[in-house]
């Protein structure tokens, strides 16, 4: 069974009922599979070959499930394009997939342009525009039926890259079957399900769109992300689950009127893809009732763990993630590769059908992934002797900042291209707002000159917002460690002294 499967099977079921709501209008079951089909046929004459990577740029709208769903019933491989990325960093990972079609909305399209690959645009609410007219003139028509091994490459999402090449994760059409079948079973979705895709498409949405279709439910999108308008679409279209990530919740619990508002349809009001605040937790919990939580990475997509609402109000449970899902077997090894007793620290580690085949074109990257069948996380934990998994910190340097991961080399390489930057350091300092903020730290050339605000601005020119220093220190020397290497560690303490004393 092939994860497009799931979408299929319950529109034979629930043909006339709305699948996709959104700001352009609502769209049925049937007339989503049709749409679906019809452009599956194109995508299969446009891109050949059945390895051939289709690239999405796009904001959260009906025609972008249907471009996303399009490609997997073709059986091409989707690479999802961030919006919010710059024009340099979309470039970068349209070339290194060699992406063969980019289908884009018509504000990115500029940004996508020229970038080796053909373009097909479309306008949210449809039109004349490539991609209404390809489903029109194709109306009616099937694709050719491919039915790839389910260890094929279903999509490669990037997770950040380094000095060299970006870091694609390959998702195969298994690891999408287990990652559905977990979500529907740790939520308990049914046709009554009605999901708010709050979360981008190409991030967290897309994890949620097959499990809540695949039951019959409907998905509801955005016209805002605004914290007003998406406590006012919670509560006007009855939704029952939502994915965010914290900071959004904690813009939403500042607001005014969510203490007076009718929270009674609210059945999973799920927070990931970042830590959250115990005191958030239970203020989130007294507010909206069914607080839940999991833990996953692209990697192993969505849900390595799950904790559902009732297990949430143990206070013994508040800082865990919760119990391993249904599909995949989660373990605690040490830096040996033993794995751990119950109760003690170490990295966590994951294996079964979730878990990603490897890192696009990165066979060394994969190899240091893994230890046997088991990928290591990068993420330090500990089980405890009831298999509720609780994080302790990370291994990695990853920045998680407003539930996205950020490399500290991505920053690095943006921030020390400034002609004043003779040398610079970026961490992830703890943050009430974003869980972590990106924080700059920055030795100029002798002489120069160059203001915190001009350096932020010269970073947001070439990276996307989320990437984008909060703020800049300025150092008259970097800390460094014995064989010359900036001491990250020095430099976190030197700013974490600056902040308390600028605070008293």
């Amino acid at each position: 069974m092939r994860p497009i499967d799931f979408l299929l099977r319950a529109a034979r079921r629930h043909a006339d009922k709305v699948a996709v709501s959104g700001p352009e209008g609502s769209i049925s079951y049937a007339e989503l599979v049709e749409q679906v089909q019809a452009l599956a046929a194109v995508l299969q004459h446009r891109v050949p070959a059945e390895d051939g990577r289709i690239a999405i740029c796009a904001g959260n709208h009906i025609a972008h499930v249907v471009a996303l769903f399009a490609t997997l019933l073709a059986g091409r491989i989707w690479v999802p394009l961030n919006p919010r990325a710059g024009q340099a960093e979309l470039r970068r990972i349209i070339e290194f997939t060699e992406a063969a079609l980019v289908i884009a909305e018509d504000d990115q399209a500029t940004k996508v342009a020229d970038a080796g690959a053909p373009l097909m645009r479309y306008r949210p609410g449809g039109g004349q525009d490539d991609l209404s007219q390809a489903i029109e003139r194709h109306r009616g028509r099937m694709p050719d039926a491919v039915y790839p091994a389910l260890a094929r490459t279903q999509a490669i999402k990037f997770t950040g890259g380094t000095t060299g090449l970006p870091k694609g994760v390959m998702q195969s059409l298994r690891s999408w079957n287990a990652c559905i079948v977990s979500i529907m079973h740790a939520m308990r979705l049914d046709e009554h399900v009605r999901y708010l895709a709050v979360a981008s498409i190409t991030h967290g949405t897309s994890t949620f769109l097959l499990p809540v279709l695949g039951c019959g439910g409907t998905v509801l999108l955005p016209a805002s992300t605004r914290p007003r308008d998406v406590l006012d679409q919670l509560e006007r279209e009855r939704v029952t689950s939502v994915f965010m990530p914290p900071t959004l919740i904690y813009g939403l619990l500042e607001d005014e009127t969510v203490r007076r508002r009718d929270w009674s349809a609210l059945r999973h009001f799920v927070y990931a893809a970042a830590p959250m605040r115990s005191d958030k937790i239970l203020e989130a919990q007294e507010v909206f009732g069914p607080v839940e939580t999991g833990y996953g990475q692209t990697e192993a997509p969505a849900i390595i763990a799950y904790m559902p609402a009732e297990e949430a109000r143990d206070l013994r449970n508040l800082a865990s993630v919760g119990r391993p899902a249904l599909m995949t077997d989660v373990a605690i090894m040490d830096a040996q590769g033993r794995v751990l007793p119950p109760g003690e620290h170490g990295e966590v580690v994951v294996r079964g059908d979730l878990v990603m085949t490897g890192y696009w074109k990165q066979p060394d990257k994969t190899a240091e992934s893994f230890h046997g069948d088991w990928l290591r996380t990068g993420d330090g934990g500990v089980l405890d002797e009831r298999g509720y998994l609780y994080l302790r910190d990370r291994i990695r340097d990853m920045i998680i900042t407003g539930g996205f991961n950020v490399y500290p080399t991505d920053v690095e390489d943006a921030l020390g291209a400034h002609p004043a930057v003779y040398d610079c350091a970026v961490l992830g300092l703890e943050d009430d707002k974003w869980g972590e903020a990106v924080h700059g730290a920055v030795q100029l050339h002798a002489g120069a000159q160059v203001s915190e605000a001009e350096l932020i601005a010269w970073v947001r020119a070439r990276l996307d917002p989320v990437k984008t220093p909060k703020h800049v220190h300025f150092f008259d020397s970097l800390p460094r460690t014995a064989n010359a290497k900036v001491s990250k560690k020095d430099v976190r303490q030197q700013i974490l002294q600056r902040m308390q004393e600028a605070s008293t």
